[in-house]
């Protein structure tokens, strides 16, 4: 609610708007740490695809075979993020935003710790993949309540006019995660001779990643619940019924929207920072080393990506943003992928300008919180998103494996078709146009505009 100043002759006036403050920074600083630190967890595996595939499966099985069955491993804890999100949103809209938001990391960094300490298929046979399979499962419902939760905690706390800055700084935090397990994997692949990395030091990021995930459940102690869901207690307007039924009942097309727009969000972050690092080895031969080393750096321009896009979004309003930023990603997606293998300084150079045109998904979440009204807020956008993101960005890695048997282009045409669709949601209406961060606290039924 705006808070009111009082003139001399008693009519009220609107204070000015709020600006970002101490408690603000810290929010941001807490929540955004804990993102790079949990979506690290759960990235990890992806840079050690490789390696994992040679040691929790036969090693007379076909390479291909080997590396889709190494992918499903990595589109399970996809597919396990809806029953974990949508579990944690729904206690999330009951219970508070801030201990789902705690109980989420803690889910990840366990499992994470147990897959640095897992016996390979050496050792036990065909229990190693099963155990691997169990512990993505339990990563994936643990990613499914953070990454909505995150985005809620932070749009719920930050001052409207800092918004979209709010939301892409926690979202440049998350990706740092990405950019984190990226420079790790660098570390062990300079460290450490092929032979040491398949023999033990694959392990090391696995356990560190665990350690520290622990250490940032510690840290979110610390935070504080929304202001708006202390406003929904105090007012009594917590949901009282099943928050999901209400959501399919009464905000489908918001569903629709978000769903469509984490489709785009996931063919940019699945498959040109996630895929690409293995891509690049399996068909253009780039050394390990090399690739990773080019990835973190798309991976940085991508995290500098989204806090210039939400610091945009404030300025010149989400649609221009969406509509510049798929743009661009669609024409830099053809510019990267026609010249590889390249040279390493152009390989470099083209994939840092497409991680910054990736940068474009903090749009997602910035017209995501607001699609819903706050009451059921945490459980729309978590419903939407994870359900999408479970279909899409799981099967994203097996579709692409088996699309590259034809066509060596398949990830350049995937991006540039979903950076097309993001360019045309920028129209729809909700792309502008949403609920308050307080409607149905302080601004009953007063969906606002947002450029």
């Amino acid at each position: 609610m705006t808070s009111e100043a009082t003139l001399a002759d008693g009519a009220k006036k609107p204070a000015p708007a709020r600006t970002l403050d101490a408690r603000d920074y810290k929010t941001l600083a807490l929540s955004a740490l804990g993102g790079t630190l949990e979506f690290y967890d759960f990235v990890i595996y992806v840079f050690f695809a490789t390696v994992l595939g040679g040691l929790f499966f036969p090693t007379d099985m076909p390479d291909w075979l080997r590396q889709l069955q190494t992918f499903g491993i990595f589109a399970a804890g996809y597919l396990a993020r809806p029953v974990g999100g949508i579990v944690i949103a729904h206690f999330g809209d009951l219970l508070g935003r801030k201990r789902m938001f705690t109980l989420s990391i803690f889910l990840m960094a366990a499992p994470t710790l147990v897959i640095g300490l897992l016996p390979t298929y050496a050792s036990i046979g065909v229990a190693a993949p099963l155990l691997l399979l169990a512990m993505r499962v339990l990563q994936g419902a643990a990613i499914g309540g953070e990454m909505p939760g995150a985005w809620v905690f932070v749009g719920e706390h930050v001052p409207a006019r800092r918004y979209g800055l709010g939301i892409g700084t926690l979202t440049s935090g998350i990706t740092g995660g990405i950019l984190l397990g990226s420079l790790v994997a660098v570390a062990v692949n300079r460290h450490y001779s092929p032979g040491e990395v398949s023999d033990f030091a694959w392990r090391i990021p696995f356990i560190l990643g665990g350690v520290f995930g622990l250490v940032s459940v510690y840290l979110r102690r610390f935070l504080h619940e929304t202001p708006v869901f202390k406003e929904l207690a105090g007012l009594k307007s917590v949901a009282r019924e099943l928050p999901l039924r209400t959501v399919l009942r009464e905000h489908r097309l918001a569903c629709v929207y978000v769903a469509l727009q984490t489709w785009v969000l996931s063919a940019a972050i699945v498959v040109v920072v996630l895929y690409t690092p293995t891509y690049l080895q399996k068909v253009h031969h780039i050394p390990a080393a090399l690739a990773l080393e080019a990835n973190a750096l798309a991976t940085l321009t991508l995290t500098i990506g989204c806090v210039i896009v939400g610091w945009a979004s404030d300025r010149i309003g989400t649609r221009a943003v969406m509509l510049i930023g798929w743009g661009g990603l669609f024409a830099t997606a053809y510019l990267f992928y026609t010249g590889l293998p390249g040279t390493p300084a152009t390989l470099f150079w083209h994939y840092g300008l497409v991680g910054f045109f990736v940068g474009t998904i903090a749009t997602v979440p910035i017209a995501g919180v607001r699609a819903f009204p706050a009451p059921v807020r945490f459980t729309g956008l978590s419903f939407a998103y994870n359900m999408s993101y479970a279909v899409f960005g799981g099967l994203t890695p097996v579709i692409l494996t088996l699309w590259l048997q034809r066509d060596p282009m398949a990830p350049a045409h995937y991006v540039a078709a979903l950076a097309a669709l993001g360019f045309l949601l920028a129209l729809w209406p909700l792309a502008a146009r949403g609920h308050a961060m307080r409607d149905g606290v302080g601004a009953p039924g007063g969906a606002t505009m947002s450029r």
